[in-house]
C-alpha cells in the first residue's frame, strides 16, 4: 500500500473501464477480440506508433489507412520506392520519421525475416525506435509488461500523485511511477487505457473528474491542484528565420523542383528550390537565370525550434531552360499535395501571382 493505494488498484480500476470506452481506431484491436484470442499485427503497431509521434490522432487516421492499403505489411513496405512513400508521408510532418519508417521496414526485412522483435531491447536496435515507442510496441503487439508513457500517460500519472515538479525536469520521477503501476497482465491494454484516459477524461484543461475511473485515488484531486498539473518549465521564445523560395514554372507547364538533403528539416523530400534559412536575410541564390519576380509574397510556417518566413519569387522560362539546381517535373505528374506543408503554402500563395508570358 502506498500514497494511500496499492500499485494493482489503478489497473484494477482502469482495465474495465477500457474495456466499456476504449477508443475505436484503425490501428487498434479491441479488447473484444483480444479476449477472443486475437492479437495485434506488430507491423501495424509500428507503423501507428511512428506516424502518432508529436501528431494527433486525427491528423494520423487517413495517412494510417492510406499507408496500409498501399503497403499491408512490413515487406511491402520494404520494397518501396523512397519517393513514393515520401510523397505519401507528406504533411504529416517531422519528416526524419519517413525517412526512419523506410530504414526500419528494410531492416525488419532482411535482417529479421520480416518479423519484428518482440523486447523492448530488440526493438530498440531498430532504426527510429526509441525507448517509448519500443515501450509502446512492446506492450501492445506483445503484451510485454513495458511501462509506456507519452505525453498523456505522464499528465495522468503527474495528477495522479500530485507531482508538482515541473517538466522536463520530472519526467525521470513519472517514469518510475509509470514502471510501479504496470501490471503484468494485460498490459497491452492496461498502456492504452491510461493513453486514453489522458486524451478523453484527464485531459489538459477541465478535466473530467467527475467520470474518472481513479478519481477516489487522484491526490491531485484531493488537493485541487489537478487541473494545473503537470507544471511545465517556461518555454524560450523561438528565433524567426528568413529564406528564399524559388518557383520556376516552364512553358509547358512543367515546375522546377529539387529533393532535399537527406539530413535536416524536410529532409529527402521534394521542394521549390531556394536558399538556406537563416536569422539574417540570405542572399539571393536562384537555381538557374532567369527574370525572376517579386510579387511581395510571404509563407509564414513554424517549426519546432523556429519560425520561418519564406519569401516567394516566380519565373516563367522557356522549355530549353536549363537549371543548376534541381529538374523540371510534368505538370501532368506534379502534385501539390506530395510537398511538406510550407512548400505546399507557396505554391499556393503563388496562384494568380505568375507574370505573363
Amino acid at each position: 500500500m502506498r500514497d494511500g493505494f496499492s500499485d494493482g488498484a489503478v489497473a484494477a480500476a482502469l482495465l474495465p473501464w477500457y474495456d466499456r470506452h476504449a477508443r475505436d481506431l484503425p490501428w487498434r484491436m479491441g479488447p473484444a477480440a483480444l479476449a477472443a484470442g486475437e492479437r495485434p499485427d506488430p507491423y501495424r503497431v509500428w507503423l501507428s506508433e511512428i506516424m502518432l509521434q508529436q501528431t494527433t490522432v486525427a491528423a494520423v487516421k487517413d495517412y494510417f489507412q492510406r499507408f496500409t492499403a498501399l503497403w499491408p505489411s512490413v515487406t511491402a513496405l520494404a520494397a518501396a520506392e523512397d519517393a513514393a512513400v515520401m510523397a505519401e508521408w507528406a504533411g504529416l510532418g517531422y519528416y526524419a520519421r519517413a525517412r526512419n519508417l523506410l530504414k526500419c521496414a528494410r531492416v525488419v526485412a532482411s535482417d529479421h525475416g520480416g518479423v519484428f522483435p518482440d523486447t523492448e531491447d530488440g526493438l530498440r536496435q531498430l532504426p527510429g525506435i526509441g525507448p517509448y515507442t519500443a515501450a509502446a510496441i512492446a506492450a501492445i503487439a506483445f503484451d510485454r509488461p513495458a511501462a509506456v508513457m507519452d505525453g498523456n500517460v505522464e499528465r495522468v500519472v503527474a495528477r495522479l500523485f500530485a507531482v508538482e515538479t515541473p517538466l522536463p525536469t520530472a519526467k525521470p520521477e513519472l517514469r518510475l511511477l509509470t514502471e510501479r503501476l504496470t501490471p503484468d497482465t494485460r498490459p497491452g491494454c492496461y498502456a492504452q487505457a491510461v493513453m486514453d484516459l489522458g486524451a478523453t477524461v484527464c485531459t489538459p484543461r477541465s478535466p473530467a473528474c467527475g467520470i474518472c475511473p481513479l478519481v477516489a485515488m487522484c491526490r491531485g484531486r484531493a488537493q485541487g491542484i489537478a487541473a494545473e498539473l503537470p507544471r511545465k518549465a517556461p518555454k524560450q521564445a523561438k528565433p524567426t528565420r528568413q529564406g528564399i523560395a524559388y518557383l520556376a514554372l516552364r512553358t509547358d507547364g512543367a515546375v522546377l523542383l529539387e529533393t532535399r538533403p537527406d539530413k535536416g528539416l524536410l529532409g529527402g523530400m521534394l521542394g521549390w528550390p531556394g536558399t538556406d534559412w537563416t536569422e539574417a536575410p540570405p542572399p539571393e541564390a536562384p537555381p538557374l537565370a532567369a527574370d525572376w519576380h517579386d510579387p511581395d509574397l510571404e509563407v509564414r510556417h513554424t517549426f519546432t525550434h523556429f519560425h520561418l518566413r519564406l519569401r516567394v519569387l516566380l519565373a516563367r522560362v522557356p522549355q530549353d531552360a536549363q537549371p543548376e539546381r534541381g529538374s523540371f517535373h510534368p505538370r501532368a505528374s506534379f502534385r501539390p499535395a506530395s510537398l511538406p506543408t510550407v512548400m505546399r503554402k507557396a505554391w499556393d500563395v503563388a496562384a494568380g501571382a505568375w507574370p505573363k508570358d
